[in-house]
């Protein structure tokens, strides 16, 4: 094997591999993501803390040891809510300047112990929150990247890093991925640690990731959830596909609708079965309002620490916000919301093991022009909500030339299923 392309722009499984034949070291691969972060995140501003000293001499160490895993030597961004001994998580708050703990969160952990390599802490909004930090979408630096996991998205698409983790409440994994054209998962509902996570609402949080290729989402999940890598072969038959416009619908955008029935037409022609999938009346009736209500009643109560004696530092957009809807909601409501958010997730249970996924919009558009906003969350909540695995993967363009892409949504825990399916997928509309 030999290298002859700028190693930061390989994908995560290319430069793993290429580490193992000795084609590439750690530290030549860390190098070149630090020169494309000096060139280029002036424009970008996708990193929260970064030394280069720490992140070159993680690569030494793990070029001086056997490969531990199928990410060996490569580097990944976390989300700069995810705590790491090393370095600050301080999550784009005033509140926690500076701010170091003691220990790594154990998706960091995992990481290292697979011999993969922290490069830094990405952007993230605050407390991983609506209120946006300073990163610009690579693609297009009038526009946002989208968040909460901003700062993630944006390094991988720009080749600063192979990898980065992020984590999603509502949107904030996979709207960012599909705003900068990349693969992006939202894992099953607990399989994958949050210890050492700063929460919001331990009944929504998901650690996730994004990346450049599917084969590079499969290793992280094996690294993340500590199981053998074995990469998913596409199915060797044609899937059957749920096409799921959500009542939703008319919130996105005409180019958005087009390319999710431009999809849903070429798979069909491909061989896929394609059902119509509707969520029933009155399970689902203001499904958005009881997803608001668990995420801001938790996260009221998790801001304990920021909310008494450090409110004045609060954002209005959290404080006023999010933070007083939580702290005026009843139990009473709260609890019945709970109650319907399971009976969505029973009904989730009974109909979707008929489809091998669903096949649903990854964002209501193109990234939105602006960085005051990230962009809305409503067409990823749904499947937030019903602990679904999810994947975008990149497909078609908008008006501006900016990417749209795809979401795919397997049963709980089939998120096996859902990397089999989206590469059956991805080759029926590559062709």
């Amino acid at each position: 094997m030999t290298i002859t392309a700028d190693p930061a722009t390989l994908t995560a499984s290319s430069a793993a591999d290429a580490i193992v034949a000795g084609a590439l070291t750690a530290e030549a691969l860390t190098r070149a993501c630090l020169d494309r972060i000096a060139a280029r995140d002036a424009d970008v501003a996708a990193w929260a803390f970064l030394d280069p000293d720490l992140a070159l001499a993680q690569a030494r160490a793990a070029d001086r040891v056997p490969p531990r895993g199928p990410l060996h030597g490569v580097p990944v961004a976390l989300k700069d809510i995810i705590e790491t001994f090393d370095m600050p998580t301080q999550c784009n708050s005033p509140i926690h300047a500076g701010r170091r703990t003691y220990a790594d969160s154990a998706v960091a952990a995992l990481i290292r112990a697979a011999g993969g390599t922290i490069l830094g802490k990405s952007v993230t909004t605050e407390f991983a929150n609506r209120h946006p930090g300073p990163t610009r979408n690579p693609l297009d630096p009038t526009r946002t990247p989208g968040g909460s996991s901003s700062g993630s998205a944006a390094a991988v698409a720009d080749f600063q890093v192979p990898l980065a983790l992020g984590t999603q409440t509502s949107g904030s994994m996979i709207r960012p991925a599909a705003f900068c054209g990349l693969w992006g998962y939202k894992p099953s509902f607990g399989e994958v640690s949050r210890v050492g996570v700063f929460q919001q609402s331990g009944t929504l949080d998901t650690v996730g990731l994004c990346a450049r290729a599917l084969e590079d989402v499969q290793r992280l999940r094996a690294v993340l959830t500590r199981i053998p890598y074995e990469n998913v072969a596409p199915l060797d038959r044609a899937p059957r596909l749920a096409l799921c416009r959500t009542p939703e619908w008319d919130e996105a955008t005409p180019a958005a609708q087009q390319v999710l029935e431009e999809a849903a037409r070429r798979c069909e022609a491909a061989g896929a079965t394609i059902t119509d999938l509707l969520l029933p009346s009155p399970i689902f009736d203001g499904w958005l309002k009881v997803h608001k209500r668990v995420a801001n009643f938790e996260g009221a109560r998790n801001f304990g620490f920021e909310r008494h004696g450090h409110r004045h530092l609060i954002s209005k957009a959290l404080g006023e916000g999010r933070i007083r809807d939580g702290e005026t909601t009843p139990v009473s409501a709260y609890v019945d919301a709970q109650r319907r958010a399971e009976a969505m997730r029973l009904w989730a249970e009974d109909t979707l093991p008929a489809f091998d996924a669903v096949l649903t919009l990854a964002a209501a558009g193109e990234a939105p022009v602006g960085l005051s906003g990230t962009g809305s969350a409503t067409f990823n909540s749904l499947w937030t909500l019903l602990y679904t695995p999810c994947l975008t993967m990149p497909f078609g363009r908008g008006p501006a030339g900016m990417p749209l892409g795809l979401q795919l949504v397997s049963p709980r825990h089939e998120d096996e299923r859902l990397f089999a399916t989206a590469g059956w997928v991805a080759a029926a509309l590559a062709d």
